[in-house]
């Protein structure tokens, strides 16, 4: 986290500075899979992964898009203040592929005694291709 983000600092329609992780590698795939478990032959196995259809092999966990998307979230308001990440899964992301994490305050609320930033997010391959649209909530604390 760059610097401290306040609630007064923020409006309706600004754009969230994004963050860039590098080409996912065949190794971080595996890296993945075995810290998520989820060991699908489609993440792992470019053979099978052609069987299946995939023509270039294997392809991204879409929950590794997602962490993504949550890791933007975290390291612009701070981790502490993540309150919700929600993602639906609109394409697949391969290995070399970069992914920008972006996003954009929607709305400005309180709840539960918190200063609230409604957030659209995105994830994005350098090729334009979508791989993640959906939403996250961060408390913000107020300058007062």
């Amino acid at each position: 986290m760059a610097d401290k983000i306040y609630f007064e600092d923020v409006n309706e329609g600004d754009e969230i500075p994004p963050a860039t992780q590098p080409g996912i590698t065949k190794v971080q795939l595996l890296q993945y899979a075995g810290a998520s478990h989820d060991y699908n032959l489609l993440h792992t196995d470019d053979g099978f992964a052609q069987m299946a259809g995939m023509p270039n092999g294997v392809i991204a966990h879409g929950m590794l898009s997602m962490g993504f998307a949550g890791q933007f979230l975290a390291g612009w308001a701070g981790l502490q203040n993540v309150r919700k990440v929600s993602v639906r899964f609109t394409a697949m992301t391969e290995p070399g592929d970069e992914v920008v994490a972006a996003g954009k305050i929607v709305k400005k609320y309180q709840e539960d005694g918190e200063n609230r930033v409604l957030c659209e997010i995105q994830t994005t391959t350098q090729k334009g291709t979508v791989t993640t649209k959906g939403e996250g909530v961060v408390a913000l604390p107020s300058k007062g």
